[in-house]
Order: structure tokens, then C-alpha cells, then sequence
């Protein structure tokens, strides 16, 4: 029988750093969720400083959107601001064989899911006024939490812009998310709240001087 092989080790230093903004913390749980499971401290410190790392080119991690958000820091600033959000509970390391990886802690997911829902959420608004709506094939096998948390956003927005896109959502996803999208038409076209944050401005002017 052949070694068994052993498991890296790791040491969390957080050199000194006793506190970190909210939108420092946002950041760097954004960075890990390109990686969680499969890529560990160094990786993430790298995306946050914005490395040209080869590995990390080839794997697209350059299209973070906080990717070079610490570009001023070096890694092991970076490093000891990750492992400050390990010590805190916000990301956890898990073994993926000999390898620990970073995982997100229920408290860190909370967070993140927010974060990334409302990206989605202006990413979709962005797609309304030209009405191709293909972006939403991305989102079938997202994270189900966090799908219903950006549906939930919709809601609330009351924009009824939205319901030609989520029309087109509601015909390729899957049975539960389609019902609540449905949940979300219906109470946008019974006037849930703002009718026009898509509406087109020259037309709105016009209809203003007459």
C-alpha cells in the first residue's frame, strides 16, 4: 500500500487586525464565492489583490467584481484580513482530500447571498430595455436561498418592467421557482408599486410638455 498522502497544513494569522468595515467584509466573501469549495486562502488573496497569476487567469477569476479590490495591499495584508474573517466566522476551511478549501459559514452565506442578489437583481434591470432576456438560463441552478431572495427583491421593487423577463424565467425553471414567479407577476400587475423605471425618456418628456 502506498503513503497516505498528507493533509496540508495551515496557520490563520490575522496579524493584529481586530476589525474590518462592513464593505471590506462584503468583498472578501464576494471573492471566495467564485472559489468556495475549491480554492483556498492563497487563490483568494490573490483575486482580491488582483493578481495576473496564470492559474487564476485561465480559470476567468479576473472577471470577479472585486477582483484588485485590495490591489494597494500585499498578500499578506490580504491573507491576515482573510484569515481575521475565519477567525470570526464568516468563511471556514473544509479538506477537499489534502487540500483545505474555503467554505462559507451560514453567517458569511447571509451576507453574501444579500450581496449577490442585489447584483443580480440590477443586472436584470439592465437587460429590460433591450428585452433579451436569455441571461436568465444562468440562473436555473443558482442557489435556491438566494434566487428566492432576489424574486423577493423584484417584489418589492414593484417595477412592473419586469414581467416580460420574468415571464421568460418562469418558461425554463423548475417547477417551485417557476410558481414563485408567478407569485411576483401577479403582484406586479396588480399595481404592486413603481410602474417605470424602464420607461423610455423621450417619451416620458413628450407626454410631460403636453
Amino acid at each position: 500500500m502506498g503513503k497516505k498522502k498528507q493533509r496540508v497544513r495551515y496557520h490563520l494569522d490575522q496579524k493584529g487586525i481586530k476589525d474590518l468595515p462592513f464593505e471590506e467584509i462584503k468583498a472578501i466573501l464576494r471573492g471566495a464565492d467564485e472559489i468556495i469549495a475549491t480554492g483556498g486562502r492563497s487563490l483568494l488573496a490573490k483575486i482580491l489583490k488582483g493578481s495576473k497569476d496564470k492559474k487564476l487567469l485561465q480559470h476567468g477569476l479576473d472577471k470577479s467584481p472585486v477582483y484588485g479590490f485590495y490591489q494597494e495591499l500585499k498578500i499578506e495584508e490580504i491573507t491576515a484580513r482573510i484569515d481575521w474573517m475565519i477567525k470570526k466566522g464568516y468563511l471556514a476551511i473544509e479538506y477537499s482530500g489534502r487540500l483545505p478549501m474555503l467554505v462559507y459559514t451560514d453567517k458569511g452565506w447571509e451576507i453574501e447571498r444579500d450581496t449577490y442578489s442585489d447584483e443580480l437583481l440590477e443586472k436584470l434591470r439592465s437587460l429590460l430595455p433591450g428585452r433579451d432576456y436569455s441571461f436568465v438560463n444562468e440562473l436555473k441552478d443558482r442557489n435556491r436561498g438566494m434566487i428566492l431572495l432576489l424574486l423577493d427583491k423584484i417584489k418589492k421593487s414593484g417595477e412592473k418592467g419586469f414581467i416580460p423577463l420574468l415571464e421568460a424565467w418562469r418558461e425554463i425553471d423548475y417547477r417551485k421557482v417557476r410558481e414563485e414567479i408567478s407569485k411576483v407577476i401577479n403582484h406586479l400587475e396588480k399595481g404592486g408599486g413603481l410602474p417605470g423605471k424602464v420607461i423610455d425618456l423621450r417619451e416620458y418628456r413628450l407626454k410631460s410638455r403636453k
